[in-house]
This record gives C-alpha cells, structure tokens and sequence, in this order.
C-alpha cells in the first residue's frame, strides 16, 4: 500500500435500529439525512455543518485521489468542447407567421430563445445566459408561446431542488409581468385563448399536487384540480389542435385524463375515463374525435383507439391501429388528417403514419442499431413532419417530411467542429443470453479495427427501470473514450422497454434482480465473445442505473475495474420506507411498499445495494451526488460510499463527489457539465490501470 496515498474520510458510526414489518435492521449512518433536508433543498446554506463538513472532505480525497488525472480531464473536457459547435441553434419550427427556435452564442453556457416573423428580423424572447449571470446554478426546464404569439413564458430552476419559478413576457411590450408563478414543477400550458395559464403546483414535499389557472396579468389563482393520491403524478398539456386542455394523472401501473374544453378554459374538467388499476391511457385532440393510446384489453404493448370528444368513455371506444405484441407503441401524435406513432421493437424505433381511410406506412432506419425520435411541431392542419435521426456513428440528422408528397428534406445535420468521420468507426448489435434464456439487445461501439482479444477496455452503461429505454444514440462525448481504443457498450436491460412493455414487467417489482442478472450476462457475454475481459469494464449508470451498479458492485465485484454510480438510488429499503420523501408513494408501484407489504420489503432487502454490502474485494468506485437532489437525495451516495470503505478487503479507493451546487442533473451549462464527464471518463481510465 502506498504510504504517500490520501486518507479517506472516516465517518462517524451511530447505530439506529429500524424495525418494521418484524424485520430489524441497523442504520450505522442515517445521522447524515438532514433533519432540515426539505429546508435545505430550497436553502443549501441550511444544511447541517457537520454534514456539511463530512461532505466536503469526502470531495477533497475524492480530488485528491484523482490527482495525476487532473491533466487528462482538462484534455478531455477540451476536446469534447471542440465537439461542440459554439453557435449552435435548432431548426426553426413554423407556427403560423412566426419560426421559433434556440440558439446559443460563442461561449455561452446557455441557450438563446427567439423567433423570426416572416420577412422579418429576430426577436429574442429569452437570453437564459445573460438570466444565468452570477447564479451558481440556472436551468430552464420549459418554454412556450402562447396561441397568439403575444406572451412567452418559461420556467426556471436557480439552485438545482427542481422547484421552478414562472415567469410570463409581454412579447409587443418586451417586459417581464410582475407576477411569477411559484412555487410549481415547472409544467405549464396556455389555454388556446391565450388569456389564461395553467400550472401545476410543487407542494411541501416536492410532489405535484395541484392544477391551478392565473388569468395573465393577474395575481390570483383558481384551483382547477388537486390530487388527493400522493402516489399519483400530475401534469397538464393544451392540445394542438386547440380543442382541449388536458390534465393527466397516473402511476406506473394506473392512468386518468380530465378534459377541459379548449374553447372553454374556466369550465370545470370531466374525466374521459375514471381510473382502474392497471388500466393506463394518454390522449390526443382530433377535433370532434379523440385519439387514445392504451393498454386495455389485454393490449399489454398498447393500441390507439378513438372516442368522440362528447362521448369518451370507454364504451366508445373504437381500435385504430390495434395491438401487436412486441411492437411497443411509445407515443401518439394526431394531426387533422394523419395520425403518428412510434412503435418499439428489438430496441429500435419506428414512426408509422396512419390516414384517415386506416392506410398505413412506416418510417423506418436501416442501420442495424439507430435512435430516431419524432419531433411535434406547432400546427395541427399540416402534412408536416419532422423527425431526428441518428446512431452511434452517425451525428444526429434533422428531417423534413411531407406526408402528403413523400418530399424528405434534410434540414440539419449535427456539426462536429474537431470533424467526425463515421467510416473509423463501427457499430454492433449483439444479443446476450440472461440467465432464463431470455436474450439480451446490446448495442456496441468501436473503432473499426478494433481487435477482440479482450485487449480493449470496455465502458458498458445501463439503466433498466421505469420502462425508460436508452437510445442507441449519437453521442460526441463518448468519442473520447472511444478514440482511446475503448469500446463503448450499452446494455438493454429487463426494466426497460427495449423489447417491449413486457420486458419492462419482467425487470420491476418482485422480478427487478432480472435487471441486475442481465446486466452481469452481458458482461460476461461479452468477456465470452472477446470484446472484453474481467477486470477491464467500466460500469457505468445513473440514477436508478446507479441501483443497478451498486447491485452489480455487490453481486459480481470481480468482473469491473471500476463503478460509475451517479447519483445513485442505492438505498432503496430505507428511501420506500419514507412517505416523506417526494417520489416514495409514487414510486412504489416499481419497487414495492416495504412499509405494509412483507414480500416487497424482503424482495427490496435482497438487492438494495445499501443494505447487501459484505465483505468483499471491492473494486475502484466513483458515486456523485447533489445536494440539492429531490430524486436521489445527497446522503444516499455519502452513506453508501462510507459503509463500503468499512467492509472492502481490497485497497481500491472509493470515492464520492457531490455537488455543493446543483441537483440531479449536476451541472447546468452545456460546457460546465463537461467537466463533470471528463472526470468519470478520467476515473474509468484511472480504474482500468490501475488493475
């Protein structure tokens, strides 16, 4: 052991003993969960000096540590930026006389919103750089024109705790409304009319609770809806069309729409069709008609149906596109003549149009593993499309597609500054056995060349819940590793929807340990296959893929170099057992409620990587954190990290690093968020030779 090697924090022990269910278990460092933590989401200065100072030496080891590879992050940093293309801007989107779009300035860290009238100049209706200025944090999670182009509005987050603040801009004055609207998830809409809005409110616990609507100009708000299910989500969206205003509430497992008509924005809501478990649904405005994606009838991959706007309920409602296993239908989108769905299968994507007479046709890619997301547009009476393309070696495309002709446009194709040439590289799809046959997609990256003798270090990311689906994607900072001779992997694990809704069931509740087994057999497969060797991965994943790498840490420590656990839900029993906490109720349709359900409880107790740790030969570990987190609160990695470094029997560090300044996302800026990935590509470089 290196004499001259930083010391680790030690962490003071204070047992707290937690008995539920009549199980017992012991919490050496809950001590470290603010009692203020609420407080200190909206006010970090509150936080706990002890904590405070645990924390903050947990980031000098963690910087210290990393040392020697203070070099490299800032060469890797440098050369994702030059990757960047400074003054960037989206494809202006048309509605009516007017084309919005985003754009960024050399330098700036955050976007410029603006349009253009036709024949006109540009008008600037947000400069979130210049908002930005001297705040340690700043995000805008939302923007939007109203119907008659009069009003901007956005929402925005100055500290990272995800509770946002509306603000509403006179467009023909160029000034900011007195009143703000606060303190709300940042989901708004305007009503069609343009004369009112609608937000939803953030309660005391961080949860969506209420639909309220402020007449603009205004400073009062009148209750439109409150949810009075804690465990249930809530948001509102204003149709296209113009023809609804569309309050939806739901779970994982159970959804509700209410309706307000458009032409009638202070008209009490109607519900389309009450909740039942299990039944989930979304809508769509066609006028006269409404167009539904749902999983009724057994239609476990979902169908689209339609029901007459004055007549919703499910007795009416009528198959559009029916139901096919394995095509997962991920999203609607009705237009007057046309309506679009993106459809799921083997973990690739599709947009398939639909006419009026029930005619059909796809829009599909051609590349064995490919992200193609459908882009809605502002206008409803139109043939116009537009859809982005990409894949791992190809830089994301921009396209124009008219319906009616078959007219394709390219109107962008991402610009890499430093250059890209797609031929050096390769693209892969794999399929991994999982331990129940079950077979596995995995998308592969590489130089082309590439020798697969296990000589290559391999990154292999992963998620797999929430039925979310990681996209096999283009991605510029991935190149760094990638150009290093690495070969980058995703894994598409049981818990998402790679393969359909029932690959999402097979990977939750009381089937999760699925996602984790999955993962460890595409680790293996791919040792099997030469593209890797034990001890040279990198696992990698955030979030609940920061569960999954504490479970594959506690499962299988022997296969990795290092762990990359970002922001990592890695005490689950501990976080399912507190209503506090704002995602608990909601989210225990996906894990289970540990606080009434013994099977859920000791389900969770065989994997939360938290409560598994043991005395084992641990490898390099870097978790983060922020702590103005609400989703993965701060002392979730800071527990985790200190009760590891009381069980290892190896000598590989392990090291956590939360952000005094931000919350899930880590940091906002486009280029300061840089430095935070050429910190965990360092580390997987570090872990990799030093093994």
């Amino acid at each position: 052991m290196d004499q001259n090697a930083p010391t680790p924090p030690v962490a003071r022990k204070q047992p707290c003993i937690i008995e539920q269910l009549g199980r017992t278990r012991t919490d050496d460092f809950r001590w470290m969960k603010d009692e203020n933590w609420q407080a200190v989401l909206r006010d970090p200065a509150r936080l706990n000096p002890e904590i405070r100072a645990h924390l903050l030496a947990e980031n000098a080891y963690t910087k210290a540590v990393l040392a020697d590879t203070e070099t490299l992050q800032q060469t890797l940093a440098t050369e994702m930026k030059a990757r960047i293309k400074q003054d960037d801007a989206s494809v202006p989107m048309q509605d009516g006389a007017y084309a919005y779009y985003r754009r960024y300035e050399p330098g700036a860290q955050h976007p410029v919103f603006a349009r253009r009238p036709h024949g006109g100049g540009e008008e600037i209706l947000l400069d979130a750089d210049a908002a930005a200025k001297g705040l340690a944090y700043y995000r805008v999670a939302a923007a939007a024109h109203s119907p008659d182009h009069r009003l901007f509005a956005y929402a925005a987050d100055g500290q990272g705790s995800e509770v946002y603040e509306i603000r509403i801009k006179n467009l023909e004055t160029g000034a900011l409304l007195p009143e703000m609207i606060s303190p709300s998830t940042g989901n708004f809409a305007f009503s069609p009319c343009s004369r009112f809005i609608f937000w939803t409110y953030r309660d005391e616990n961080s949860r969506p609770a209420k639909i309220f609507c402020r007449r603009v100009g205004w400073a009062e708000d009148r209750l439109v809806y409150e949810e009075k299910d804690e465990g249930f989500y809530i948001s509102v969206e204003a149709a296209a069309s113009g023809g609804s205003i569309f309050i939806n509430c739901g779970n994982q497992e159970t959804s509700e729409v209410w309706r307000i008509p458009g032409a009638e924005p202070t008209a009490s809501p109607t519900v389309i069709a009450p909740r039942e478990p299990g039944l989930r649904y979304g809508v769509e405005d066609r006028g006269d008609t409404l167009i539904i994606r749902t999983n009724a009838d057994g239609a476990v991959d979902f169908k689209i149906v339609q029901a007459p706007s004055a007549a919703p309920g499910r007795a009416n409602w009528r198959d559009v596109v029916p139901h096919r296993a394995g095509h997962y239908i991920t999203g609607v989108l009705a237009l007057r003549d046309y309506i679009l769905h993106a459809e799921r299968a083997e973990a690739n994507d599709r947009i398939v149009v639909t006419r009026r007479d029930g005619s059909w046709f796809p829009i599909a890619m051609e590349e064995p593993a490919y992200a193609l997301r459908l882009e809605p547009g502002y206008e409803y009476a139109t043939s116009n499309i537009r859809y982005v393309y990409s894949s791992p070696t190809t830089p994301a495309q921009w396209f124009d597609y008219d319906i009616a002709t078959g007219a394709r446009v390219l109107r962008k194709t991402q610009e890499i500054p430093s250059g890209h040439d797609p031929a050096l590289y390769e693209t892969r799809r794999l399929s991994a056995r999982a331990a129940d046959g079950a077979q596995i997609p995995v998308t592969v990256l590489m130089r082309r060349g590439t020798k697969l003798d296990g000589s290559a270090p391999v990154h292999l990311y992963g998620y797999g819940s929430y039925g979310i689906s990681i996209p096999a994607g283009f991605s510029t900072n991935i190149l760094s590793l990638v150009d290093r001779g690495w070969i980058h992997v995703i894994a598409h694990i049981r818990g998402g929807t790679e393969k359909g809704w029932n690959w999402f069931l097979d990977g939750r509740g009381t089937k999760k340990m699925n996602s984790f087994t999955d993962f460890i057999a595409v680790a293996e497969h791919l040792i099997a296959q030469g593209y890797a060797r034990q001890k040279h991965i990198v696992a990698h994943g955030g979030s609940a893929g920061g569960l999954l790498m504490g479970a594959v840490l506690n499962l299988r420590p022997d296969l990795w170099a290092g762990v990359i656990a970002a922001v990592p839900f890695v005490d689950v029993l501990n976080t399912m057992s507190d209503t506090s906490l704002p995602m608990t109720p909601p989210e225990w349709p996906e894990w289970g409620n540990p606080i009434t359900d013994p099977q859920a409880y000791d389900t969770i107790a065989a994997y939360s990587p938290y409560d598994n740790i043991s005395a084992q030969d641990y490898p390099a570990v870097l978790a983060t954190g922020g702590l103005s987190d609400p989703r993965v609160t701060y002392w979730e990695p800071a527990k985790f990290i200190a009760k590891l470094r009381g069980y290892t029997t190896g000598q590989a560090p392990l090291l956590l690093h939360i952000n005094m300044q931000a919350g899930h996302a880590g940091a906002a800026g486009r280029f300061d968020a840089l430095a935070e990935t050429a910190r965990d590509y360092a580390f997987a470089m570090w872990a990799v030779e030093g093994t």
